[in-house]
């Protein structure tokens, strides 16, 4: 029975941040490594929210410590998948971290295709660096959705990647399993989110022994009809939206107009969960307001205690 990677990627844009703690030193990348590899490998490329982290003009104390030790910078959210044996590698989701995460995932793979959930700006405006002005990349195959599709052929300089056939658009339908080689498949899934220019997607995505659940972004768990607690129980991995820790991390901030499940109430409604369940869970996708971005903070230390776990850039997990 195939196995489900998630990927679910939204945007945010610049959120404010209000004063805190000094961040933290950065953790070490993790590694989930299993006796029996497969050749193919999960890697995570990046934590952060779409505007990254530090983010552009905070100097507020969420920010300052990274802006001063670039070890504890984060990219934008993102997975890859390489196959090893196969010398071949794919992206999900193109950040504006493009070219730093395709070095950290490809090293000699060829980059094999993009995943796009959705039009916001820390997923798809990566796709930059495939143009004439920087890789000249040749038919490099984009998988959309319709209204992606629709938006990238129509809106420059993104219908220019199209016509000079830097990318070449594959059409993916929701709830439609795509073998992409022999041993991947990928399925998009609808998300409830803030779709102003193009539908959200999630990928289920499967290796030949194992699975991962990947949401970074959603509004709410509630306003989706699946259950997530289900797919967390059909899932050998679930990374899922953090990206704030509570209500009010914005102060001044109306956050009903940005939702997101707090990193809290996922916990709340995890709670009942067993342990093995508990422990697929990864939180990713952090605003840079989050405390789960400082490494000593309290917030990581009750995530943890709980029985979840946090996402780092550089994991790499056996498919």
């Amino acid at each position: 029975m195939n196995r489900i990677v998630l990927a679910v990627l939204v945007l945010f844009g610049g959120l404010a941040c209000a004063n805190g703690d000094h961040l933290g030193g950065g953790g070490a990348a993790v590694q989930e490594r299993e006796q029996d590899s497969t050749g193919l490998k999960l890697m995570v490329l990046g934590i952060a929210q779409d505007a990254g982290f530090p983010q552009a003009a905070c100097a507020k104390s969420c920010c300052t410590a990274a802006w001063k030790d670039k070890s504890i910078r984060r990219m934008v959210s993102c997975l890859g998948v390489v196959d090893e044996q196969q010398g071949k590698s794919w992206m999900f989701d193109a950040t504006p971290d493009f070219k730093d995460q395709l070095q950290l995932l490809s090293g000699n793979a060829s980059l094999e295709g993009v995943f796009l959930t959705h039009g916001h700006m820390g997923h798809y405006t990566g796709l930059m660096q495939l143009g004439r002005e920087a890789m000249g990349a040749s038919s490099v195959p984009v998988y959309v959705m319709p209204r992606m599709s629709r938006f990238l052929r129509t809106n420059g300089p993104w219908g220019q990647l199209v016509q000079l056939r830097n990318i070449q658009l594959q059409p993916i339908v929701a709830d439609t399993i795509f073998q992409i080689s022999a041993t991947l498949s990928v399925q998009p899934v609808l998300v409830p989110h803030r779709d102003e220019y193009t539908e959200t997607v999630g990928f289920l995505i499967a290796g030949p022994t194992k699975s991962a659940l990947f949401i970074p972004d959603i509004d709410k768990w509630s306003k989706w009809e699946r259950s997530i607690v289900a797919l967390i129980r059909e899932v050998d991995y679930a990374f899922l939206d953090g990206t704030f820790y509570q209500n009010g991390e914005l102060p001044g901030r109306d956050m009903s107009e940005i939702p997101h499940p707090f990193v809290e109430e996922s916990m709340a409604l995890f709670e009942e969960l067993p342990k093995e369940e508990k422990s697929k869970i990864y939180f990713i996708h952090f605003n840079h307001t989050n405390p789960l971005l400082r490494a000593n903070s309290s917030e990581r230390q009750a995530v943890r205690e709980a029985g979840f776990r946090i996402a780092e850039e550089g994991m790499t997990i056996n498919l």
